[in-house]
């Protein structure tokens, strides 16, 4: 009785076995791309927890067996319940300003040609917006009518919905300057208050989709930017390699990567130089 009970969190659910475990990120692996290690073991099983709950589930091994035998059926919730979905607008703040020097260079040389950028683990939206912000600009400001989208995926459901609404508390806004805030986003009131609508002009830019990274990619076409930024940390060394191979073909001759603050491709790639803090260009080009 006593070894039971100190088998029990605080919750009333059992804490996860090491079979558990191994299972649990296995599948994370597998389905994810997403290496837990030992050290994410309480993280892992806090995370679960919520959704055991929801399922009135009453122990890992039950939520295991259901993993086991339909994946499909709750891949969507355990991927987000697994997801880290840490972003802000404008985060590292030096990517945008490059990036606007660039889309400057582009619509004037090359004005009729179509520009897209993907935002790949895009989160709640807040990366995917902060780039249509900087887009807009740049298409305003040289008269262009250039066929431009940015593609914003993510593998989270519940990350994805928050981001085609577009709407965010104001609090979440620290990152957007005054004149942004009062151009590209509408305020709430009644019950609304506290809340901030992105403008539609930036909707209009932005599409929203369901992507798993170490899956197949259903885009043709190729990306003038690829911003996948504090990704591919959670990924092992074989899948990093993979995903920088895939992202070389997924860009144009003059593209651009923009990889997270602690993230690197050293001895990764030889496919790209580093031209800016943590920016890569293909094949060591630094023009367009």
């Amino acid at each position: 009785m006593a070894a039971a009970a100190a088998a029990l969190g605080a919750t009333g659910i059992r804490t996860l076995n090491d079979g558990e475990f191994r299972f649990l990120s296995d599948f994370v692996l597998q389905h994810c791309g997403i290496t837990m290690g030992e050290h994410k073991r309480q993280l892992l099983q806090g995370r679960l927890q919520r959704r055991l709950r929801a399922l009135d589930l009453g122990s890992f091994e039950e939520y295991c067996e259901l993993l086991r035998n339909d994946p499909a059926r709750e891949l969507g919730a355990f991927i987000s319940a697994v997801s880290t979905n840490v972003t802000a607008f404008f985060r590292e703040p030096h990517h945008f300003d490059y990036l606007a020097g660039q889309l400057a260079t582009w619509l004037r040389e090359r004005p009729r040609e179509r520009l897209r950028i993907w935002s790949a683990g895009c989160s709640t939206g807040e990366e995917a917006y902060s780039l249509a912000m900087v887009l807009a600009e740049a298409l305003e400001k040289h008269h262009a009518t250039t066929d431009a989208l940015i593609l914003a995926t993510d593998l989270s459901p519940a990350a994805l919905e928050t981001a085609r609404g577009g709407v965010y508390p104001v609090e979440r806004l620290g990152g957007v300057s005054p004149e942004r805030r009062h151009r590209w986003f509408q305020r709430g009131s009644g019950a609304h208050a506290g809340l901030a609508r992105v403008h539609p002009r930036l909707m209009d830019l932005v599409r929203v989709r369901p992507l798993n990274l170490i899956e197949s990619w259903p885009m043709h076409g190729t990306f003038d930017a690829i911003f996948c930024r504090n990704v591919v940390i959670y990924f092992d060394v074989p899948a990093r390699k993979r995903l920088f191979q895939r992202f070389d073909g997924a860009l144009q001759p003059h593209g651009k990567l923009f990889l997270g603050h602690s993230e690197t491709m050293h001895g990764l790639s030889d496919r790209f130089a580093l031209i800016g803090q943590t920016i890569y260009a293909k094949d060591g080009r630094t023009e367009p």
